[in-house]
């Protein structure tokens, strides 16, 4: 009891400060705080002190969707909630090749200069499986005040935002494949490990069951979870929410799963190896801003889409090639794509049907939560933001140009006078696909798609040697 009221005492003594010099500073506006904003923070004072919240974790997204982070003392949050917190800008950027003169946006200067975490504080949770800490996900902004261009989530609210401009919302949720291994001993920095059974034991039980109910009290509901194809892999489908809530519960996922792993000693991870595939399927419904109404049901449990989700799908089969390249950002992930041929191809076109888990994009009819399309393109390894945001940009563009490639006269499903983009089975022809598509360069900004390109040539320069394919599984580990 002492030490939660000295932590209470301290946090509360900096709010004090805080309030003093800005709040109640009216000749300088510089300064001023809003009222709401104080109050939150107040609020999230007061339930720091009921928790015995001792540590804030700060986590921001990097362009592979892992979760790179600050951690602060509880006495410092208030300060921070509102000023944010200082990391280098590199920790999300991550390296590019040092050769490379391309990305000219980038000097060493600015590469090397420090950005700032703004907390979202709807966000603040304490972390179940972690003592006496709490985290709260954040976006990235220069020192200028600016957003950062390269920022997924960033440019995931964008996305967003557009889409309510034009009177929809996004009702979406992430089904990730991932393996546990377990860790029979380190030798040379190398993790030797080997996957788990099909968890179904009581003693693996409880690893599921903390997980599961960590993620309940993280505001992540999963809705089930499995054993899957692969020895070790386990399948988790999360309930849908509207808006960013989607990705941010598919990042705290991430996050939180190896962490939890960790605990029983097991490795969660998210990788896919050569010749085995951990999936990432975004499972999306366009409704409108009211959250309301399905725009892709017709009402009835026949297998159709309403005019607007048949164009919405179109932009979806329109861009996939581009649209592979950030849901599938690896060598690995993309050799799936071409399992069902015997004859080598340089593409492969997007398939749809309905209720058909073999397709890329699966059209489900048959449960409460009304027509829905499976975006199966996914791996579990792309950055669950771009994920989002590439998607709302592909099927909005599908909607606004009124082209539909399932419009026939007798409304078969069969493609008629249009065709849909190729998917490349190459990431270095993914990576052309996404810089020539002028709709995704458009909505993703010219920044991004630069800098994304780059970074991703860095990594087939050096996919091949073994050192660095260690690092890669250890990074996503």
């Amino acid at each position: 009891m002492v030490m939660v009221y000295t932590y209470a005492n301290s946090v509360n003594s900096q709010l004090g400060k805080i309030g003093k010099m800005y709040g109640n500073d009216t000749n300088n506006p510089r300064f001023h705080i809003p009222l709401p904003l104080f109050s939150r923070v107040e609020h999230i004072k007061q339930e720091m002190a009921r928790d015995n919240i001792h540590f804030v974790r700060f986590e921001a997204t990097d362009l592979h969707g892992v979760s790179r982070s600050k951690s602060i003392p509880a006495r410092f949050f208030p300060e921070k909630a509102i000023h944010g917190i200082s990391i280098p800008r590199g920790y999300l950027e991550l390296t590019l090749n040092p050769k490379d003169s391309g990305v000219d946006h980038l000097n060493v200067a600015s590469f090397n200069s420090d950005i700032i975490l703004i907390p979202e504080l709807s966000t603040f949770k304490p972390l179940p499986w972690v003592e006496r800490t709490a985290r709260v996900i954040c976006d990235p902004f220069t020192i200028m005040g600016n957003p950062l261009l390269t920022s997924p989530r960033h440019i995931a609210k964008q996305q967003l935002n557009h889409l309510q401009d034009n009177g929809f919302s996004l009702h979406s949720a992430f089904t990730y494949e991932f393996c546990i291994y377990g860790v029979a001993e380190v030798i040379d920095s190398k993790t030797i490990s080997f996957p788990m059974g099909m968890l179904l034991s009581s003693h693996d039980q409880l690893f599921i069951q903390e997980l599961v109910d960590g993620m309940y009290h993280m505001g992540v509901n999963i809705e089930s979870f499995s054993s899957s194809i692969g020895p070790g892999q386990m399948e988790m489908t999360f309930w849908p929410e509207f808006g960013i809530t989607s990705a941010d519960n598919a990042f705290t996922f991430r996050t939180g799963s190896k962490e939890v792993a960790k605990k029983h000693n097991y490795l969660a991870s998210f990788f896919t190896e050569t010749g085995f595939y951990n999936s990432g399927t975004l499972t999306h419904s366009l409704w409108d801003t009211s959250g309301r109404k399905n725009l892709f049901s017709t009402g009835s449990r026949v297998h159709q889409l309403t005019d607007i989700g048949k164009k919405w799908l179109s932009g979806l089969l329109k861009h996939s090639a581009a649209l592979s390249c950030l849901m599938a950002p690896a060598v690995s992930c993309r050799k799936r794509y071409s399992v069902d041929y015997k004859e080598p191809k340089e593409c492969v076109a997007p398939t749809w049907g309905y209720n058909d888990n073999s397709c890329s994009y699966n059209i489900k009819c048959h449960d409460e939560k009304g027509t829905q399309i499976e975006n199966k393109l996914g791996s579990a390894t792309a950055n669950p933001y771009l994920v989002l945001a590439a998607t709302i940009a592909a099927g909005l563009d599908g909607i606004q140009s009124g082209n539909s490639f399932l419009d026939g006269p007798d409304d078969s499903e069969n493609f008629v006078q249009l065709q849909p983009s190729e998917i490349p089975l190459k990431l270095e022809d993914a990576l052309v696909a996404l810089e020539e598509d002028k709709c995704l360069r458009e909505a993703l900004g010219d920044t991004f798609i630069h800098y994304f390109v780059a970074m991703k040539q860095y990594e087939l320069e050096n996919e091949e040697t073994e050192s660095e394919r260690n690092k890669f599984l250890e990074y996503f580990i």
